[in-house]
C-alpha cells in the first residue's frame, strides 16, 4: 500500500474529478458513510447513542456534516458544533451543512461563551465525538478557537473518531503542538506520512483506511514514492533456500566491531548475521578482545586484529581487514567499535577500500560526520543504519530540525551520498537514492533497548547474499521488527536485544509458510 503526502492527496482528489469524472460531493458522501460505520463499531451500535460532531470550515468539516447526517439517519442523537467561519465553506461543505440544518440536527456556531458551554455539555452526554475540525491541509499554528475546541474534546474522556487526520497534526511530518487525541482515525484514499511519526502517530490512534471510491489507478500511482513495508512485501522478497544450499551459498559476512566495554554489540551483530540466514559470520576485532568474544559467540569465527592499545583499532588493522573482506560477500562495520580518532580514520579508509556491499552502523556512522561527501564516490552498495540522533549528526543539524521534514531531508541525503538509509525511529524508514521510501509496519516501544540496533545491522548484513543488497534493507527491517513483536508478546516491553535476536528464525519460518 502506498503512503501519501498531502500534496499527493490534493492531486488525487483533483484527478478524481477531472480525469475520472467523480464529483467531490460523491467523495464527501462516501467519507461520511465510512466515518459513520467506524463510529458504529466504536460505540457498539447506534441504538440509544449520542454523538457530538466538531466541524471546521474546510472540506474536513464537510465530511463531518455528512457523517453527522448518516448518524442522525441511523437514529443517533447528534449535534454539530462549527468552529471557524461558516462563510468559508466550499460548495460541497455548504451543501452538507444545509442538509443538516434542514433535517433539524442541532448545529451551533461558536460565537459566544454559551456555545462553548453547550459543547462541554454535549460531550459530557455523548458516547463518542467526531473530529472534523482540520484536515490534511493544516500546517503551522492553531487559531485560538481551534486550540480551545481541541483541548475541550481531549478533556471529555470519551472515544474520539478523527476524520482523515487528527486535527492539529501536520499530515506530512507528524508535527503537532496541540492536537486531538484520537481513539481511531478514518483516513481517506491512502495513509498520510505524518500518521507514522510522533507526535502525530501518538495522536492517530487505530488507523482505518477507506478508499471512498477513489480509482485504484490513483491509489497505486507510481509517482507516489512512499510505500508500506508489510508482510505481503516481505513475502515477495523473502528468498526460498535451495535444497542443495551450503554455508557458502547462504552468505559470508565480515563484521568489524567491538571495543573495551562494548563486546556485547560485536557479539549481537555477528550472531544476528547467522540468525538472519547467512552461512558464515567472521568477527574481526581487536586482539585483546578475541578471547572474551570467542566465548560469547561460539558459532561465529573470531579473528584478531592488531591494536593501538587494548581494545582500540588503528591503521595497522587496515591490511588484515582487507584480506577478511576479500573472502566475504558483505561487510558490516561499526557496532561497539569506539570513537577514537584513529579508529574513525580506519573505518573510512577500510570502507573506501572495500568492493563488497557494506553496512555501516553505530560508531561506524560517527566516522563519517564531516566526511559524508566522500560517500558518493564509493563503488559498492552502502547501507547506513542511523537512528535520528546519528542521522542528525551526519547532517550537522539538531534532531528537532530533522524531524521537521524527515522524509524530504532523508531523501536528499540518500541521493546526495548515494547510499541506502535505514533511519530508525518510532517508524523506521528505508530510503533509496532514487527517492523510494518504505515505512515499516512492525516494531514496538519495547525495542527501544541497548543492542537492538546492533541486531538490526547484523540482520541486514546477513541477508545480503540471499536477498541481494537492494532488498536486504527491506527484509532486514521487516524481520527485525516482526521478531521484536514476537518477543514483546512473550515479555512485554522489558525486552533485551537478545530476545529479538532469538526470534529472527521464527519470522523467517513464518514468511516461508512453514
Amino acid at each position: 500500500m502506498k503512503i501519501a503526502l498531502s500534496e499527493e492527496i490534493r492531486q488525487m482528489d483533483k484527478l478524481a474529478a477531472e480525469k475520472y469524472h467523480i464529483p467531490s460531493d460523491i467523495l464527501m458522501e462516501n467519507a461520511g458513510r465510512a466515518v459513520m460505520g467506524v463510529a458504529g463499531e466504536v460505540m457498539d451500535g447506534f441504538e440509544a447513542k449520542t454523538v457530538c460532531v466538531l466541524a471546521g470550515s474546510g472540506n474536513n468539516g464537510g465530511d463531518a456534516f455528512a457523517a453527522a447526517r448518516h448518524l442522525f439517519n441511523h437514529g443517533v442523537r447528534t449535534a454539530v458544533f462549527c468552529v471557524g467561519s461558516t462563510s468559508h465553506f466550499s460548495e460541497e461543505a455548504k451543501q452538507n451543512f444545509d442538509i443538516c440544518r434542514a433535517l433539524e440536527i442541532p448545529v451551533y456556531e461558536m460565537k459566544e461563551e454559551k456555545d462553548w458551554d453547550k459543547l462541554r455539555l454535549w460531550l459530557g452526554l455523548s458516547d463518542a465525538a467526531l473530529d472534523g475540525l482540520l484536515g490534511t491541509g493544516f500546517k503551522g499554528k492553531l487559531t485560538e478557537n481551534y486550540e480551545k475546541a481541541i483541548s475541550i474534546v481531549n478533556d471529555a474522556g470519551i472515544p474520539v473518531i478523527s476524520i482523515d487526520i487528527a486535527s492539529g497534526v501536520n499530515a506530512d511530518t507528524g508535527e503537532a503542538d496541540t492536537a486531538v487525541n484520537a481513539s481511531v482515525t478514518v483516513t481517506f484514499g491512502l495513509p498520510k506520512t505524518g500518521q507514522f511519526f510522533c507526535p502525530g502517530a501518538a495522536h492517530t490512534g487505530r488507523l482505518v483506511v477507506d478508499d471512498i471510491s477513489l480509482p485504484p489507478q490513483l491509489l497505486t500511482d507510481k509517482g507516489i514514492m512512499q510505500e508500506y513495508l508489510d508482510e505481503e512485501t516481505a513475502r515477495l522478497i523473502m528468498p526460498i533456500r535451495a535444497m542443495d544450499a551450503y554455508k557458502g551459498s547462504c552468505g559470508h559476512v565480515a563484521v568489524v566491531a567491538g571495543s573495551r566495554g562494548m563486546t556485547g554489540a560485536a557479539a549481537m551483530a555477528s550472531e544476528a548475521v547467522l540468525r538472519a540466514g547467512a552461512g558464515i559470520s567472521v568477527l574481526a576485532t581487536a586482539n585483546s578482545l578475541t578471547a572474551v568474544l570467542a566465548m560469547k559467540v561460539t558459532e561465529v569465527m573470531v579473528r584478531a586484529l592488531p591494536e593501538l592499545r587494548p581494545g582500540v583499532l588503528g591503521d595497522d588493522a587496515l591490511e588484515p581487514l582487507k584480506k577478511q573482506a576479500a573472502d566475504a560477500d558483505a561487510v558490516l562495520v561499526g557496532p561497539g567499535l569506539g570513537r577514537d580518532p584513529q579508529t574513525m580514520h580506519l573505518v573510512r579508509e577500510f570502507v573506501k577500500a572495500v568492493d563488497k556491499p557494506t553496512v555501516i552502523d553505530a560508531d561506524g556512522l560517527y566516522a563519517w560526520q564531516g566526511f559524508t561527501q566522500e560517500l558518493k564516490g564509493l563503488s559498492q552498495t552502502v547501507i547506513m543504519t542511523p537512528h535520528l540522533g546519528e542521522m542528525a549528526g551526519l547532517l550537522g543539524i539538531k534532531v528537532s530540525e530533522l524531524r521537521k521534514d524527515l522524509i524530504a531531508t532523508c531523501r536528499r541525503a540518500s541521493a546526495d551520498w548515494n547510499v541506502i538509509l535505514i533511519v530508525k525511529s518510532e517508524c523506521t524508514i528505508v530510503v533509496y537514492p532514487d527517492g523510494r521510501v518504505y515505512f515499516t509496519s512492525k516494531g514496538n516501544a519495547g525495542m527501544a533497548t541497548a543492542g537492538s540496533g546492533d541486531v538490526l545491522a547484523g540482520t541486514v548484513a546477513g541477508l545480503i547474499k540471499e536477498a541481494g543488497p537492494e532488498n536486504a534493507p527491506l527484509l532486514g527491517v521487516y524481520l527485525h521488527g516482526a521478531a521484536g513483536d514476537l518477543a514483546a508478546e512473550e515479555n512485554g516491553e522489558g525486552l533485551l536485544a537478545g530476545d529479538i535476536l532469538r526470534k529472527l528464525p521464527q519470522v523467517r519460518k513464518n514468511l516461508n509458510g512453514n
